[in-house]
């Protein structure tokens, strides 16, 4: 099960990049725009990933510091799937991000 969530964790980390990529680049504007909005997106969800989120992260975020960082973070991705319309996909990834980083604690991974 421990590996498992190790998984699932990974899988959570990829749907919210995706869904703050695709919330950019679907926007309706002018495509070159659109571009922009989808590569400044990920860019911005990767560069603040490396640098507090990563296991060799930067900046390394502990306790309290740490849930506000992810909570940020993959509430970026479940806010992104809301704009786009996608409630459903909003709300289970919501849930499996809260009981997959609940395991994650418990199983101090």
């Amino acid at each position: 099960m421990k590996t498992a969530n190790l998984g699932v964790l990974f899988l959570i980390e990829l749907a919210a990049l995706a869904a703050v990529g695709a919330y950019g680049f679907t926007r309706d504007v002018a495509a070159p725009l659109a571009w922009l909005y989808g590569l400044l997106g990920l860019a911005a969800m990767i560069t603040t990933w490396a640098l507090f989120g990563s296991q060799k992260a930067v900046h390394k975020t502990r306790g309290a510091t740490r849930v506000a960082f992810e909570t940020v973070w993959f509430g970026a991705g479940v806010a992104a799937l809301a704009l786009t319309g996608a409630y459903v996909w909003a709300a289970l990834l919501a849930a499996v991000c809260a009981l997959s980083k609940a395991l994650a604690v418990h199983w101090n991974q």
